[in-house]
């Protein structure tokens, strides 16, 4: 599972997501990529499946770029538990993620397999997802 090795606060606010992503929001390394179409905070669980539903597709072949981590911890009250005493403790780690955001870059294999593995990946998480080719976006700019 993704985790930062040490963080600054143990505990942060929730914070706000206006806007679309202004930085990742490119395809930098692979050739194809899964854009994130919804706001939303994104799991390490919900990336670790996705990695996985994407490396079982190509069967380990190209290359995967994880273009998020999961660096905002989310914290929770335990069950059945009265109001007050502070702030919960840590429970597991959040990516924000904005319209826009590049969350998975693929490399090294042809459109169709690519788009098949971005399919299944976007599956895993609970947002709107979009496949894009770095050819696509060139011939539109």
């Amino acid at each position: 599972m993704l985790s930062p090795k040490r963080v600054r606060h143990r505990k942060v606010q929730r914070g706000t997501m206006p806007g679309n992503a202004t930085r990742g929001n490119t395809v930098a390394f692979g050739e194809f990529a899964l854009v994130a179409m919804d706001r939303m905070w994104i799991t390490n669980r919900q990336i670790e499946a996705a990695r996985i539903a994407m490396n079982r597709h190509v069967k380990r072949g190209g290359k995967l770029w994880i273009r998020i981590f999961p660096d905002k911890p989310y914290s929770k009250k335990p069950a059945e538990t009265r109001m007050g005493k502070g702030k919960g403790a840590p429970e597991y780690w959040v990516a924000v993620v904005k319209p826009g955001t590049v969350m998975f870059e693929l490399g090294g294999i042809e459109r169709s397999l690519a788009e098949e593995a971005m399919t299944l990946a976007g599956a895993k998480l609970p947002i709107k997802t979009k496949f894009v080719a770095r050819s696509d976006l060139e011939l539109g700019a």
